[in-house]
């Protein structure tokens, strides 16, 4: 076989090189201990997400999905089981470098927002490079990029006081695109908004998905998320039914 030959085997071979999935859970448990005994609120749950996945979490309150989407996302260790992202087990990192893991490769939105009140829009998008966990500078420009495809490119320096509920969350959504992550977890990113602007934050979100790039995990109760997303999973009693 000509060399040639060989490097077009090898080129080709490269392009399919087949991805680990974005999201991978396997048997993950976690139990809370409480005055009134145990709580098992994961119960040996697997789920794994590939790229281009847009996948929405719901069942009734209580029942896990928010203790798993924290544990998806780097930030609560599980009794037993694995998570590793992007091929990458974070809990077999130690704290200083799970945090940088899980600044680069997962995104969070919130219900809540969780703004700055006496940051601007900009500022709050960048808010983890003001802390110094991001390169200084480095992002500065992608947040305008991003700000201006969110359309708020007019609302750079206003405090989130200034901003209607809706454009809060397209700068919570900007903030967690900042360093295109891997993977998205959202956690009821649609509760507080009208028909409106949850069609807007679930447009940017199937966007992202659909790029191929990343997945999304998202935690809802609305059925106009749950129609938007790619696949729906309900979970009950701390298990996926």
């Amino acid at each position: 076989m000509s060399q040639s030959t060989n490097t077009a085997l090898d080129e080709a071979s490269a392009d399919t090189e087949i991805r680990p999935p974005v999201l991978s859970i396997s048997e993950v448990a976690k139990q809370y201990r409480t005055t009134e005994g145990t709580v098992q609120a994961i119960d040996h749950v697997s789920l794994s997400l590939e790229p281009g996945d847009f996948v929405a979490l719901h069942g009734p309150s209580g029942c896990g999905k928010s203790t798993l989407l924290l544990m998806a996302g780097a930030l609560l260790s599980p009794d037993s089981g694995t998570i590793a992202i992007s091929g990458e087990n974070p809990y077999a990192l130690g704290a200083e470098a799970r945090a940088a893991f899980r600044a680069n490769r997962v995104g969070f939105v919130f219900q809540q927002f969780h703004l700055i009140p006496f940051l601007d829009v900009l500022d709050n998008v960048l808010v983890g490079e003001l802390a110094g966990t991001l390169p200084h500078g480095e992002f500065r420009e992608r947040a305008r990029e991003l700000l201006d495809r969110f359309q708020l490119g007019h609302r750079l320096h206003h405090v989130p006081s200034k901003l209607s509920i809706g454009e809060q969350q397209r700068v919570a959504l900007a903030r967690a695109f900042l360093r295109s992550p891997s993977l998205i977890l959202a956690d009821e990113p649609t509760g507080n908004l009208d028909a409106e602007n949850a069609a807007i934050i679930l447009e940017h979100l199937g966007d992202f998905a659909a790029s191929g790039e990343g997945a999304v995990l998202m935690v809802t109760h609305d059925d106009r998320a749950k129609a938007v997303a790619g696949r729906s999973v309900e979970m009950r009693g701390g298990r996926l039914v």
